[in-house]
């Protein structure tokens, strides 16, 4: 069966969601595909067995790495896409960030655009996703308009730490968070099941909430859901996509638009491409350059925990700080070395599954007296850390971090942060080559069809009515969150749609 829309909107994620809800009050008629479905509201949204366990919302599929070995990715297929059970830091990148760096171990590089162009999408989308921080406390934030909601207060054992972090001369300042209605009786709580887990009260800054969920309000806005697109087809010239195939439900549907954007995350969106080879495309769509799958990036994250076994940790809501100060420059080095984030609370479970035969009785009396961070590095693009195609149609992941030296100077300093705040013991934890999360740049912008998949609008140079918005267009991954940029630039990108095709 054949269907005929405007535009096809491919993946409800950061990219997708906020483009579907930016383009909904127009008269095109849009086509939402999801491969997942809606998440429940259910009490397994906030059990940690449930979560981080029996992994009840995480993808099934399993990866390859460069080695051939499965993993299972951290990654989720539904409604809101990895959205629905990411933190909610919604960061903007440094105005440096746009700009090319030296790092220790290479040249993070310039961008196609600057600051000041997606300043303004910044200013829209923290209020699309109701971000709430301060102004003026972080010294590497650019020039901004005021936060349009103010930052979450620090609960006290928090608020003594960034008491005892400005006495060792540092400079905390408040997470820019995206929660909603707090206080109300239907808000959000402050509860310590934020981070990994889906919020049943939809009290979370998510694109199903925000963005998916208004933009279906409108009547020429329609939402497939357990719908997967398989191949991108061309017309004959291989200059634009004539329509996509899509398996629905367990059978096959074509689906035609004079538009269709791609938002399946920086893997899978690479993926698609890959698949959707043909003779006039024979190395994957849009791959004249040869770098689609290519420099994809995740960054260094090490899992942090001070711990002290006389003194148990009452906080809740403990996700209200980050440290900046080593963001453009360590200390004892010319180089930036990245961002510190206070993090939600640890439940025993969670951290039961990096070491199971420990039992949980004992985690739990750990996590009780610790103190959770997040320590975060820029990974730099390489053309060697690619997402490929097997023959038998797998995914596979070949990642090794780089700029490590960097992440380990970092990790050191916060060690040293904590050990002066009392922590008798400081503990990490990594992912290394399986890290999923942040994952970006394996199409990325630029102005040179030689040396980049899509032109700064998220275009394909090579096929004209195809665009990618979600992270895979990164050519760089700075040190914060990207679910900000990614919403920026999604609005970005609808606005030219808006003016040049609708």
């Amino acid at each position: 069966m054949n269907h005929h829309y405007d535009i096809i909107i491919i993946g409800t994620g950061a990219g997708g969601g906020t483009i579907a809800q930016a383009l909904a009050d127009t008269s095109a008629r849009i086509l939402i595909v999801e491969r997942g479905d809606f998440v429940p509201q259910e009490e397994e949204n906030w059990d940690p067995e449930a979560v981080w366990k029996d992994l009840r919302y995480r993808a099934r599929e399993r990866w390859l790495d460069e080695r051939g070995k499965e993993f299972t990715p951290y990654t989720h297929y539904g409604v809101g896409g990895n959205t629905k059970f990411w933190g909610s830091v919604l960061y903007r990148l440094r105005r440096e960030d746009f700009e090319a760096t030296e790092h220790v171990d290479g040249v993070s590089p310039a961008w196609p655009i600057d600051y000041d162009t997606l300043a303004p999408y910044y200013d829209r989308a923290e209020r699309l996703y109701h971000v709430r921080g301060a102004d003026g406390v972080d010294p590497t934030e650019p020039s901004r308009a005021p936060y349009p909601y103010e930052a979450v207060p620090h609960a006290p054992e928090m608020a003594t730490i960034v008491e005892k972090l400005r006495e060792q001369g540092l400079h905390p300042s408040p997470l820019p968070l995206g929660l909603l209605r707090i206080g109300e009786d239907d808000g959000c709580i402050l509860c310590n099941t934020c981070n990994s887990f889906a919020c049943k009260r939809h009290a979370k800054s998510e694109a199903d909430v925000c963005c998916v969920r208004p933009a279906l309000a409108h009547s020429n806005v329609t939402l497939w859901t357990n719908a997967t697109a398989e191949r991108l087809l061309t017309d004959p010239s291989g200059r634009r996509i004539e329509s996509v195939d899509v398996r629905r439900n367990g059978g096959a549907v074509r689906v035609h638009a004079p538009i269709v954007i791609v938002s399946c995350g920086a893997v899978n969106s690479a993926v698609l491409l890959l698949r959707s080879a043909s003779d006039t495309h024979p190395a994957g769509l849009a791959n004249s350059s040869g770098l689609v799958g290519t420099r994809y990036m995740a960054h260094l994250a090490t899992m942090m925990q001070g711990f002290h076994p006389l003194k148990k940790n009452s906080t809740v809501f403990q996700k209200t700080v980050a440290i900046n100060d080593f963001y453009l420059r360590g200390p004892r080095t010319e180089y930036p070395l990245g961002q510190i984030q206070s993090q939600g609370r640890t439940h025993g479970v969670m951290a039961q599954t990096v070491v199971p035969w420990i039992p949980l009785w004992a985690y739990e009396a750990w996590v009780s007296r610790g103190v959770d961070w997040l320590v975060m590095s820029e990974d730099l693009p390489a053309a060697s850390n690619r997402v490929t195609v097997d023959p038998d149609g797998r995914i596979r992941l070949r990642y090794k971090p780089n700029n490590l030296r960097a992440h380990r100077r970092l990790v050191s300093e916060t060690k040293r942060i904590l050990r002066r705040l009392g922590y008798w013991l400081v503990v990490t934890h990594s992912h290394g080559r399986t890290n999923t999360t942040h994952q970006c740049g394996t199409l990325c912008f630029g102005a040179d069809s030689r040396s980049s998949v899509l032109d700064p609008y998220c275009r394909t140079h090579d096929v004209e009515n195809l665009f990618v918005v979600d992270a895979s267009f990164f050519p760089s991954s700075a040190a914060v969150n990207p679910g900000l940029t990614i919403a920026a630039q999604a609005l970005r990108v609808a606005d030219h749609i808006k003016d040049t095709k609708l």
